[in-house]
C-alpha cells in the first residue's frame, strides 16, 4: 500500500470512527469521555522534535528545548481538510486566551494534495483562516514520522517538562482538550488560568457537522481513490473525454458531464460547460477545487435539485448559485435547511480549467 493511499486510509478512518460515536456505539473509553480534574495525565514520551520542517510561518523554528517552561499542543492539519477546519475555532479561541499565560500552539502543515505542497497558498490559506500561531510545514512528513501521527486532525499536549500528556484524534472532545489545557498551565504555575470554557465563534465551513442527518462521506474525484462513479462507460484515465450523466441515480453516485480530464488526484475541466453531479444526504456539499491556470479566476454555477440553491446556498455561492473559483481551498456550496433528504448537487464550470480535487459533507 503506498504512503499516500495510507494516509487517505487513515483520514477514512477518523471519519468513521466519529459516525460510530455519534450513533452511540463508542470509540472512546468511559474512562477518556469522563476523565475529571483529579485524574491522572499519563506520561506518552517526549515531545518530538521539529527538525523536519521543511520550512516555518510565523514564527522562527521552533525547538523541544527551546519550548520547555510551556504548554506546548501540537496540532497536525492541512488547509483543505474539512475535519480540521471544524476544529479552527477552538485553536484560535485556546490560542488567544492563554498565550500569555504559557501556551504555545505550533500547527504542523502535512498535506494531502499537491497544491498543500506550495507554501505561497499555506500562507494564504493561514492569513485568511487567521492562523497566526506558529506554523512548521512538513511537506516531506518527517515531523509527521516524528510523532508516529496517523491522522488530520491531531492534537498532543505536552507539559513544560516537554512530556506528552495528551492526545486526541479527530473532531470533538473540546471541552476535555481545554480543561487539559488549564490543568498543565497550573502545573506549570501559571496565574489566572480560569475553569471556564472558551467562547467560539464558527462561521461558515467551521460550523460542527449536523451528524444526525449526514449520510455522504469524503469522495475522491482523481481516479487513485474514486468510488461510485456513475458517468456511463466509466473513466478515461489521464486523457481528454467527453463524460455523459446517467439516467438514473443512486445515492452517493456521483459522474462528470462535459469534457474532463481525469487524473490519479483531480478531474480537470476541459471546456466551458463541464458539470460535476452528486447525489447526496447531508446539511453541506463541500468541493475543493483549485486552477490549472494560475491567477484566472473560473466562474461556476450550482444547483440543488435542478433548480437554483437560494435559502441552501453555501458561504462560496450566492442564492442563484453564482460563484468563482479563485485559490486552491475547501469550497462550501451548499447548506441547506431541514428538511434534509435525498438531493441531486450540479456545479458547472463556465470556464475551463478548473480542478476538482475530492466532495465532502456536513
Amino acid at each position: 500500500m503506498s504512503e499516500r493511499v495510507n494516509r487517505n486510509l487513515r483520514r477514512s478512518l477518523v471519519i468513521a470512527a466519529m459516525f460510530i460515536a455519534v450513533a452511540g456505539l463508542g470509540m472512546i473509553g468511559p474512562e477518556k469521555r469522563h476523565m475529571g480534574a483529579a485524574a491522572q495525565l499519563p506520561v506518552e514520551g517526549e515531545l518530538a522534535p521539529f527538525t523536519g520542517a521543511t520550512s516555518w510561518l510565523n514564527s522562527p523554528p521552533l525547538t523541544p528545548a527551546g519550548l520547555r517552561g510551556k504548554v506546548v499542543l501540537v496540532d497536525f492539519w492541512t488547509f483543505t481538510c474539512v475535519n480540521w477546519l471544524r476544529t479552527l475555532p477552538y485553536l484560535r479561541a485556546w490560542n488567544a486566551r492563554y498565550k500569555d499565560r504559557g501556551l504555545v500552539v505550533v500547527g504542523v502543515h502535512t498535506p494531502e494534495f499537491s497544491v498543500e505542497h506550495e507554501t505561497e497558498n499555506i500562507r494564504r490559506a493561514a492569513q485568511q483562516m487567521r492562523v497566526d500561531y506558529p506554523i512548521a510545514v512538513d511537506n516531506d512528513y518527517a515531523v509527521w514520522r516524528a510523532f508516529d501521527n496517523n491522522y488530520w486532525p491531531a492534537v498532543y499536549i505536552a507539559d513544560a517538562q516537554g512530556r506528552v500528556r495528551y492526545h486526541h484524534f479527530g473532531e470533538g472532545e473540546y471541552e476535555q482538550t481545554e480543561k487539559v489545557i488549564q490543568r498543565l498551565l497550573m502545573e506549570a504555575g501559571a496565574t489566572g488560568v480560569g475553569s471556564e470554557l472558551s467562547a467560539v465563534d464558527a462561521r461558515g465551513t467551521e460550523v460542527g457537522a449536523d451528524w444526525s442527518s449526514l449520510m455522504s462521506g469524503e469522495t475522491y474525484v482523481g481516479y487513485e481513490k474514486a468510488e461510485n462513479f456513475g458517468s456511463p462507460g466509466g473513466e478515461a484515465r489521464d486523457k481528454p473525454h467527453a463524460y455523459s450523466a446517467p439516467a438514473k441515480w443512486t445515492l452517493n453516485h456521483w459522474a462528470l458531464a462535459g469534457e474532463w480530464t481525469v487524473g490519479r488526484e483531480i478531474a480537470r475541466a476541459e471546456k466551458p460547460g463541464a458539470r460535476i453531479l452528486y447525489r447526496f444526504h447531508a446539511r453541506d456539499v463541500n468541493l475543493v477545487m483549485g486552477s490549472g491556470k494560475r491567477g484566472q479566476p473560473v466562474r461556476f454555477r450550482v444547483s440543488i435539485d435542478g433548480h437554483p440553491p437560494e435559502a441552501a446556498h453555501g458561504t462560496d455561492v450566492d442564492a442563484q448559485g453564482n460563484g468563482t473559483l479563485a485559490e486552491p481551498r475547501l469550497y462550501q456550496l451548499i447548506r441547506q435547511p431541514k428538511p434534509i433528504d435525498d438531493r441531486l448537487f450540479e456545479i458547472e464550470f463556465l470556464d475551463a480549467g478548473a480542478q476538482a480535487f475530492c466532495f465532502t459533507f456536513g
